[in-house]
């Protein structure tokens, strides 16, 4: 059952609003202006705007913007999950909505909200949406939105140069998946459920461990069927390299999330999980290589506030 809850009225009636844009995300510095002048027009109650060109300043734009006393109750950001990831620790537990402006590769994040990747649909989402809950997943102390890995994942993140990202698009992610792939070594995991909902349990040969909070990831790949943000799990699986056509079969259903349906794939639904591996690895955490293993990851319910179009069934009222 869905646990979010709905907040009602758009956030242009509720409150300042900041707006950052990172203008390194594709077509940035063009969204910007056209999104101010948008906003304004919709009658959304901008205070500071911010184009940032430096993606390493957007952390510390926000977490001035958010402590500088004006009391902005909207975050209009621009960016791609990248972005968002950078910036969640500011807006986690606060009574301060996100707003998205989907400029990434992916867009994952938004594509599990159903916001709009067409800056006019996004900024009318922003000014007449609706704001509800979402969950966020942790990584020790690291959110995330969308999945946390280790494997395949952490593999596709080095393969993902800027000018892969940049100028093959869409296809940036699965033609990094294939260069990690070809370079992959597989290692061994053991999960650990401290709550007691999974028995302790261990892979060898791996291909890759991933942690799913939202329902997509990796460019519009599904998490698994069912899965959702505001369900108050993880979902957490792991792929045996197994011989190549069996991951052919793995990989011909990743955008249905079906692909858990294979033998060469396990997969748990939990709200908390302890990864260790043999050998230690990096954790990819939303496309940025923040932490190693062994690992804890859990659910921080309903933690974080997003304006969403009226239509989305992403995330729903609390009953």
């Amino acid at each position: 059952m869905s646990r979010s809850g709905e907040q009602g009225a758009a956030p242009a009636g509720s409150g300042r609003a900041a707006l950052i844009v990172n203008t390194r995300s594709r077509s940035g510095e063009r969204v910007f202006f056209r999104a101010l002048d948008l906003l304004q027009d919709m009658k959304v109650p901008l205070g500071a705007t911010y184009a940032i060109r430096d993606p390493a300043r957007l952390p510390e734009t926000v977490r001035e913007v958010m402590d500088d006393g004006s009391g902005y109750e909207t975050l209009i950001l621009g960016g791609g999950d990248g972005s968002v990831s950078s910036v969640v620790d500011f807006l986690a537990h606060r009574h301060v909505t996100l707003g998205l402006l989907p400029l990434g590769t992916a867009n994952d994040f938004a594509r599990t909200l159903g916001i709009p990747s067409e800056v006019e649909a996004a900024c009318d989402t922003i000014a007449n949406g609706k704001v509800v809950d979402v969950d966020l997943g942790l990584a020790g102390d690291n959110y995330f939105v969308n999945v946390a890995s280790v494997g395949l994942g952490v593999g596709a993140t080095e393969a993902l140069s800027p000018w892969v990202k940049k100028n093959v698009g869409a296809l940036a992610y699965p033609v990094a998946a294939v260069r990690a792939f070809l370079r992959h070594e597989p290692f061994t995991a053991r999960l650990v459920f401290p709550d007691g909902d999974h028995e302790p349990v261990e892979h060898e040969r791996l291909l890759q461990v991933a942690v799913g909070n939202g329902r997509f990831y990796g460019g519009g790949m599904v998490v698994a069927p069912g899965s959702g943000i505001d369900d108050g799990n993880l979902d957490v699986y792991a792929i045996t390299l197994g011989r190549h056509r069996d991951l052919f079969g793995v990989a011909r259903y990743l955008k249905s999330g079906d692909f858990i349906r294979n033998d060469s794939v396990s997969q748990y639904r939990t709200t908390r999980v302890r990864l260790e591996t043999e050998p230690p690895l990096a954790v990819n955490i939303d496309g940025e290589l923040v932490a190693r293993t062994p690992q804890d990851f859990s659910v921080a319910d309903n933690a974080l506030k997003v304006v969403v179009p009226q239509a989305s069934a992403a995330a729903h009222r609390h009953l």
